[in-house]
């Protein structure tokens, strides 16, 4: 569910209409909503109530601070990959201890950085990266949290470029080899381990293979407490899917999710944190763009728009669809035609959809891609040296620009020209 929806023939933002905030801003822009990002945060909070738990939001997802503080203020932790992530986590506000640090290739300066400011944890992905953190730890005089990353070599059953729980996967350690890097680990002084961590991917859509790889954590967390670890922690990453189409086949629900959590770990008495992003984010926002030309091809019409792919790439990078709806409602019983919706970036890839049924367009009209809310605006460019777009948040009738969009001196005066030029 989204708070984005038509009234009196218009597309609405909670209670801003979209046109209007077009109006305002220019387009291409995303919008978020408030009270979905709310609502979506508090089902997986509620689904793992009756556990000790922290909600972590994977922040890569979307990661403008009025969103970081809309969750923060609810409660949720932070999931981050990155120095710079954690910089922007705290400036929204987060305290450390509930900041999680993610990510295969944390440098000294990030642990250095994490370390001195106050971090709830390490995911550690390597043997290499726990030596690091060790010596930073040692450095600083003090005890760096640890999780280890275990890779289950579970299929996760989604997109190529978005699975990391399988045997050829960058990530994590070999389940296998859990015992002697465990060990390892506590035979390090400047080391606290904790728990576990294990994520197997994004947008999943099959419960199943949570649980094969939940029953081997629970596996491990049994063997590793009799080597004498004191494994009280598991974190159990994201990656449950959202629903990208209007189609009847939903993804499970959290509280599905968190019954399944329940069922295979909770025996085992250990805090459960969870790292959602996409389902938190992705449904919250909205992509808005205009039409610039209508375009008759051969055997085809092309809708030419203001947005592209350097605004919204998970279509050319991922073969991703989205909803695409006219921001006026067309009127009952109007006969829809196929168009492809491309962007005017120089290239076969600026395409967003392939004979999509849509009412008639003309130039001017506005059109909104659902689902827009997670990996949109975090994964844009300037490519074209076209500026990012802006972010802004509805919150009820109001709304706010939560990013400007730079003009296109700020743009260029950001090179620096060489003196010998």
């Amino acid at each position: 569910m989204d708070h984005f929806l038509y009234r009196d023939g218009a597309l609405y933002a909670e209670d801003v209409p979209v046109a209007e905030i077009a109006a305002a801003v220019g387009t291409p822009f995303y919008v978020y909503s408030t009270a979905t990002l709310e609502r979506h945060f508090k089902l997986f909070d509620e689904a793992l109530e009756g556990t000790e738990h922290l909600v972590c939001y994977a922040m890569k997802a979307a990661s403008n601070q009025a969103i970081l503080k809309t969750l923060a203020k609810l409660g949720a932790g932070m999931d981050v990959v990155s120095q710079g992530e954690y910089l922007r986590a705290r400036a929204a506000g987060v305290p450390g201890d509930k900041i999680v640090f993610s990510g295969v290739g944390k440098t000294y300066e990030e642990i250095h950085t994490a370390l001195t400011g106050g971090i709830r944890q390490f995911n550690v992905e390597s043997e290499p990266e726990m030596i690091v953190i060790d010596q930073v730890a040692q450095k600083l005089g003090v005890k760096a949290p640890i999780t280890i990353r275990v890779n289950p070599d579970v299929d996760a059953k989604t997109h190529a470029k978005i699975a990391t729980g399988k045997s050829e996967n960058k990530f994590g350690i070999p389940i296998s080899r859990a015992k002697e890097v465990y060990a390892l680990a506590a035979s390090l002084p400047g080391l606290e381990v904790i728990g576990i961590d294990c994520h197997i991917g994004s947008q999943l859509t099959d419960l199943e293979p949570f649980r094969l790889a939940y029953e081997k954590v629970a596996e491990l967390t049994e063997t590793l407490r009799a080597e004498g670890h004191n494994i009280r922690r598991l974190d159990l990453g994201g990656g449950l899917g959202i629903p990208y189409t209007r189609s009847n086949e939903a993804p499970p629900l959290p509280v599905e999710y968190g019954q399944l959590i329940k069922d295979t770990l909770g025996h085992l008495d250990c805090e459960i944190e969870i790292e959602p992003g996409r389902l938190i984010a992705g449904n919250a926002g909205l992509m808005v763009s205009k039409v610039i030309y209508v375009k008759s091809g051969e055997g085809r019409d092309f809708l030419i728009i203001d947005g592209a792919m350097n605004d919204l790439i998970r279509p050319a990078m991922y073969e991703a669809h989205h909803d695409i709806i006219p921001v006026i409602e067309p009127v009952p019983g109007t006969e829809q035609q196929p168009y492809d919706i491309v962007g005017p970036v120089c290239e076969s890839g600026d395409t967003f959809a392939k004979q999509r049924n849509l009412a008639p367009m003309v130039a001017g009209d506005l059109v909104a891609f659902r689902s827009a809310g997670a990996y949109g605006a975090v994964m844009a460019s300037e490519y074209n040296s076209r500026p990012l777009i802006p972010e802004v948040l509805v919150h009820g009738d109001q709304f706010a620009v939560i990013r400007e969009r730079p003009s296109f001196d700020e743009m260029i005066n950001r090179d620096t020209i060489p003196a010998w030029l």
